[in-house]
């Protein structure tokens, strides 16, 4: 295993979804991208965008009153969003194991709610307000899976 954290500026909102659309196309079963940013960073935002690289047209919408969304694509994806759970206890119960250890892809918005639940296997991808428009994106992990998916992005966004 080995750590990465790479960084990339999104100086829109379709610049984040772009970034998800490389998380997408490059997306494996089981991948799990946990999401962590304040109100308004971009999270829905850049869960758009792997939608999208996942190859289904449809629209990423916040599951904050269903819990998870499911979309079907070339890869089912699982979003997930723990805002209004209030305990560790709640996420516990939720089950979430199911589409955590199946053969989709998860993402997790405030997945910060619930440190040491997820599989040791994921990425971290840390969303920052610079200003109205801009975002600062943060992908790490400790797994060479997403080291490589890492490795892709960097290329991509210095063309």
């Amino acid at each position: 295993m080995s750590y990465v954290c790479v960084g990339f500026t999104a100086q829109s909102p379709e610049e984040t979804q772009a970034i998800g659309r490389l998380l997408g196309m490059s997306a494996m079963p089981g991948d799990v991208y946990l999401l962590v940013g304040n109100l308004g960073a971009g999270k829905t935002t850049l869960t758009q965008g792997i939608l999208w690289g996942l190859g289904s047209d449809e629209y990423a919408r916040s599951p904050t009153f269903v819990l998870v969304n499911e979309y079907n694509a070339r890869l089912t994806m699982y979003h997930m969003d723990l805002y209004r759970l209030d305990s560790y206890e709640e996420i516990v119960e939720l089950g979430l194991e199911e589409h955590l250890d199946g053969d989709g892809v998860c993402v997790v918005e405030w997945a910060d709610k619930a440190p040491g639940y997820f599989p040791e296997d994921h990425a971290m991808i840390t969303l920052d307000v610079v200003d109205p428009d801009t975002r600062r994106i943060s992908l790490s992990s400790e797994s060479d899976r997403y080291a490589e998916i890492a490795r892709v992005l960097q290329a991509q966004q210095s063309k």
